[in-house]
C-alpha cells in the first residue's frame, strides 16, 4: 500500500494520525540512530523529515538511521528541490498556495521532477499553507511570503477550498516551527468544514491540550516537532490521545 492510501484509508476510518517531524539540522550525525530507536518503539504513523533549511547536509544520514531502526514510513518535509532522496518512502510535494511566489506554487516543482522520479519514490499533492504564528519563522522567511493572518479563518479556508479544486491530496495548515502561538482551533474548524481531504496541523503545539483541542477541532494529522525536541512535551502523553 502506498503512503497516501494507508494515510485515506485512516481518514475514511475516522482514524487521528500523528507525525513527528525531524529536522536534521536540529540533531549532530551521533543523534540520529538513538533518536531513531527511541521514537520508533511508539506507535508513530509517519516520521516527517526535513525542514526549511538544511545546513548540515545531513539527510541522507537521517533516513538512513530512521530506516535501519523504524518500521515507520518516512516521508520527506522538503524545503528545497535537493531534498529529495530514494531512502524515504514518499515527499509532500508542497504548493505553498497561502503566498504568491510562483517558484513555491509550480516552479520549484517543475526542478524537482527528474530528482522524484530518479529516487522513485511516492510525490503526495500538499496545499501548503502558512499560518501566522505570531513570530518569522524559517519557512516564512525562505520563502518570502505573507502567513495567513491567525484572526483570518475564511481565508485560510477559501485557500485550502481552492488546493483541493486544484486536485491538492492533503491541506497542511502550519504556524511554522518553533512558532509562539499554533493554528487557531476556530481556523481548523473553518477549514474542515470546507475540505474534504485529509487536514494537516502542525507548528507551535506545546501542550497535550493544544493538541487535544485541535483533534477536536478537525485535524486529521497533528505534526509536532519543536515540543519534543525541547522537551517542552512528552511522546508519552501524546501517543495516548491516539489510541
Amino acid at each position: 500500500m502506498d503512503i497516501y492510501s494507508r494515510i485515506h484509508e485512516k481518514f475514511s476510518q475516522k482514524r487521528k494520525q500523528l507525525a513527528v517531524l525531524v529536522d536534521p539540522d536540529k540533531h549532530n550525525l551521533s543523534d540520529f540512530e538513538p533518536l531513531a530507536k527511541k521514537l520508533g518503539s511508539y506507535p508513530i504513523d509517519y516520521f516527517l523529515i526535513g525542514g526549511s533549511l538544511l545546513s548540515k547536509d545531513l539527510l541522507d544520514e537521517c533516513l538512513e538511521a530512521f530506516k535501519k531502526h523504524t518500521q515507520i514510513p518516512l516521508i520527506i518535509f522538503p524545503g528545497g528541490v535537493l531534498q529529495v532522496n530514494e531512502k524515504a518512502d514518499a515527499l509532500l510535494f508542497l504548493s505553498l498556495i497561502s503566498g504568491r511566489n510562483p517558484d513555491l506554487l509550480i516552479g520549484k516543482h517543475v526542478e524537482s521532477v527528474p530528482y522524484i522520479l530518479k529516487a522513485q519514490i511516492e510525490p503526495i499533492a500538499t496545499g501548503y499553507i502558512l499560518v501566522d504564528g505570531g513570530s518569522i519563522t524559517t519557512a516564512q522567511y525562505i520563502s518570502n511570503t505573507l502567513p495567513v493572518p491567525a484572526n483570518k479563518p475564511e481565508i485560510a479556508a477559501l485557500t485550502a477550498k481552492a488546493g483541493e479544486m486544484l486536485g491538492m491530496k492533503l491541506i497542511y495548515l502550519d504556524a511554522g516551527s518553533g512558532a509562539l502561538r499554533s493554528v487557531p482551533v476556530e481556523m481548523i474548524k473553518t477549514v474542515k468544514k470546507w475540505i474534504d481531504i485529509p487536514l494537516i496541523v502542525g507548528g507551535g503545539i506545546k501542550t497535550t491540550q493544544d493538541l487535544r483541542e485541535k483533534l477536536e477541532a478537525g485535524a486529521d494529522i497533528i505534526v509536532i516537532g519543536t515540543a519534543l525536541e525541547e522537551g517542552i512535551i512528552r511522546l508519552e502523553d501524546v501517543v495516548e490521545l491516539f489510541q
